[in-house]
């Protein structure tokens, strides 16, 4: 996408973060925003930056672990906007925990949030801008975890792993289907964000405040752990420019942290080497 002015985007977790940084950014070059969270207080505050911006914009509260909000989001985008040309699936959590402590519940919740909410909007999205007959693109927020493994955080790289999997899987279905629609994925390393507030925004479908774990040592830690690397990351206000440009350059994968890149190749080279994960590779990274 080469000129944004004037055009509709659509993303989700608007209110925090990355999706507040990108709203924002969406405004200042001239496009149109329809901006979704669960969080409404926080997300009217996004609503009037974007609008005092002097671009129209849409504010919708809504969780999008569930399917039908997805679809009631971009029914209310096409009946203000009649279009969308840039969808950025931006929503979703961080749940530290082995696999044998993290309760199911949380299981699935990331697996909802970080993968399914995706899945949703992207399969409402794109016979939208197939019917439109002009271009789109479609950016899907993963992760770091998304292409390489840390321990501690299974349900995390799980969730992400599986997006990057089905943004470059839907990018040969695109170009098999002769679509001019870009898919792009953006993998981050730890940047300062809202992420570490994740219990802020459970929904009440995965809240059981009886069970044990959420007492213990190893939630507590997990919950340290989260707040530490976020609030020690890299600076949240180059993300906005990182992407457009991204999207300007037609790149599908979005990095951020060039320190990461050894961990990339050392999993690649193992995997065609017949190599196994070895926990002393993250000596001094985590």
């Amino acid at each position: 996408m080469k000129d944004f002015k004037d055009k509709v985007m659509f993303i989700t977790g608007a209110a925090h973060g990355f999706g507040q940084v990108i709203a924002e950014g969406a405004a200042k070059r001239g496009m149109k925003v329809a901006m979704v969270d669960i969080d409404g207080p926080a997300l009217e505050k996004t609503y009037q930056v974007v609008t005092d911006a002097g671009v129209e914009a849409l504010q919708i509260t809504a969780d999008v672990t569930v399917e039908q909000n997805v679809d009631d989001a971009i029914d209310q985008t096409i009946a203000k906007f009649g279009r969308i040309d840039l969808l950025i699936n931006n929503a979703g959590i961080a749940l530290p925990g082995r696999i044998w402590e993290l309760p199911t519940r949380d299981w699935e919740w990331i697996m909802h949030i970080n993968l399914m909410s995706q899945v949703y909007a992207i399969k409402r999205v794109i016979p939208i801008m197939m019917k439109q007959k002009t271009h789109g693109d479609i950016l899907n927020v993963a992760s770091i975890a998304g292409l390489v493994d840390t321990p501690g955080m299974p349900s995390y790289h799980a969730s992400k792993f599986a997006s990057v999997g089905m943004t470059e899987a839907t990018a040969y279905d695109l170009q098999r289907a002769g679509a001019d629609i870009d898919m792009h994925v953006m993998c981050p390393g730890f940047v300062q964000t809202d992420l570490y507030h994740t219990e802020n925004h459970r929904p009440k479908q995965y809240t059981d405040t009886s069970d044990p774990y959420y007492q213990s040592e190893a939630y507590l830690k997990g919950q340290q752990f989260a707040k530490y690397v976020i609030t020690n990351g890299m600076p949240i206000d180059t993300i906005a420019d990182t992407v457009f440009k991204a999207l300007e350059d037609n790149r599908f994968y979005i990095l951020t942290h060039p320190e990461f890149n050894n961990l990339i190749q050392d999993r690649v080279h193992r995997i065609v080497t017949d190599g196994k994960p070895d926990v002393h590779i993250m000596d001094g990274i985590m």
